[in-house]
């Protein structure tokens, strides 16, 4: 491709439309340029990158050229296939690999694909870490090619590994016999737990189960509720205790209840924190700076450890590394597992964790969320604005005296409402997310900070 588009090449992956954007010898560049940033980083004769794809059209074209590049180069490929992104990140932390690309356009629509980067234990490569570096180098194109090129080998089985590791995180024999309904959207999430229901009492409905990048029946992103509507709907028609869905590579998971309502992330996260707490009692939970305040009180409630994080997965990531989180939670549907080889999604524990615990109470899943709905949410708001930075200093300025966080934008706080305001990366725009105790609170200071944003 003779004109690169810098803007592909984003804060936690690159991404980009095939054909006009990626394409072979894009994909054989960035290849190379990672094989390159690994090489840089890993002293050690023998360095052996994993390279995963997931399903869409142009993934199996890019997979054997960013293999093709990492050889040139003189790194070692292990072949690891047709996986979602967790089993992606299990196989190369699991097996102690130097680093691994995942090929995936995650959610977005099927002209879509890109790259996801990792070192070793599945610790992203991000903007700030490497990617801008990989930029540099596929821009320049000045690769010299290493005197041998590297060896390949394959590593298979590893759905099935990743299932039984999974299963160790939960009581099999205490789980209900639940009809469960599951949209895979035609993308990664399918395969992951076709496999893992085969071990569990449970009753499988697998909806749009086949792989077709093509995304025939609806877009692979759960946080659009539009897109949860035939998942909603066959469960009311089945009678069925619970749904589940997934984003396009499966590192994102949402859950609808026997009532057809997707329960909102913030309340799965601080489910799920609960029950790590009472395995790992007083222990530290990491989730994102967005509101979602029944997350912390459930952590607080559960005498665990809240600790606030910037936004994105690798960031979440990076800081329940650094302080030892046991598990963490983005407000987008991303949920953290920290286990003996790396943190990283889960989505299968986080999933079969929610379902015992169901199994052990007498309520409905809905019966079970419902008194969990404190808070009125606005939903994040996109403002298009001429100036961010002005939009910054009239928050501040207004507000200052009830100033929270002064990270991922500005963050508010006071007894009855709250509310996070941060900068789009890329387009003139700010994301608005506020909380309030009722809905009318909720729309009177939703009014209030809207005129503020917008001058």
């Amino acid at each position: 491709m003779n004109v690169i588009n810098e803007k592909m090449f984003k804060a936690y992956d690159i991404r980009g439309v095939y054909g006009t954007e990626i394409d072979a010898d894009v994909a054989c560049r960035i290849g190379q340029a990672f094989a390159e940033l690994i090489k840089g980083e890993v002293k050690k004769d023998k360095i052996e990158i994993g390279v995963a794809h997931d399903m869409r059209l142009s993934s199996p074209e890019l997979y054997e050229k960013i293999i093709e590049g990492i050889v040139a180069q003189g790194l070692n490929v292990v072949k690891l296939g047709l996986l979602s992104t967790p089993s992606f990140y299990f196989a190369v932390a699991k097996h102690g690999l130097d680093a691994g690309i995942q090929i995936s356009a995650s959610h977005n629509p099927a002209e879509f694909n890109g790259f996801k980067m990792v070192r070793h234990s599945a610790i992203p490569v991000s903007g700030d870490s490497g990617i801008m570096d990989i930029k540099d180098m596929v821009m320049a194109n000045t690769f010299e090619t290493a005197d041998s090129i590297g060896e390949i080998r394959e590593l298979n089985g590893l759905i099935e590994e990743h299932v039984e590791y999974a299963m160790k995180y939960v009581d099999i024999n205490k789980l209900k016999p639940f009809k469960v309904v599951v949209d895979s959207a035609n993308s990664m999430g399918g395969p992951l737990f076709e496999a893992l229901f085969k071990h569990l009492p449970c009753e499988l409905i697998h909806l749009n189960a086949e792989l077709d990048g093509t995304f025939p029946a609806h877009e692979a992103d759960p946080l659009k509720d539009e897109n949860n509507k035939q998942l909603q709907e066959k469960v009311l028609s089945e009678q069925a205790d619970l749904g589940i869905a997934f984003d396009g590579d499966a590192d994102r998971i949402f859950f609808v209840t026997n009532e057809g309502v997707t329960v909102e992330p913030a309340i799965i996260r601080g489910i799920l924190s609960m029950l790590f707490l009472r395995k790992n009692p007083g222990a530290k939970i990491c989730y994102d700076v967005r509101p979602g305040k029944i997350t912390s009180d459930m952590i607080e409630e559960n005498g665990g450890v809240p600790i606030v994080t910037k936004v994105g997965h690798s960031l979440i990531k990076e800081k329940a590394r650094e302080v030892g989180a046991v598990f963490a939670g983005e407000s987008s549907g991303h949920f953290f597992v920290k286990t003996e080889f790396g943190i990283f999604e889960m989505p299968m524990i986080c999933a079969m964790m929610l379902m015992q615990e169901l199994s052990e109470n007498d309520k409905t899943f809905s019966e079970y969320v419902k008194p969990l709905y404190r808070y009125s949410h606005s939903g994040e708001i996109n403002f298009e604005v001429e100036d961010k930075d002005a939009v910054f200093v009239r928050l501040r300025q207004k507000y200052a005296e009830n100033l929270k966080y002064d990270f991922d934008g500005l963050s508010f706080e006071w007894p009855d409402w709250w509310f996070n305001v941060r900068p789009s990366n890329t387009e003139n725009k700010v994301r608005l997310n506020l909380e309030a105790v009722s809905d009318e609170i909720m729309g009177q200071k939703l009014e209030e900070v809207k005129k503020v944003i917008v001058g």
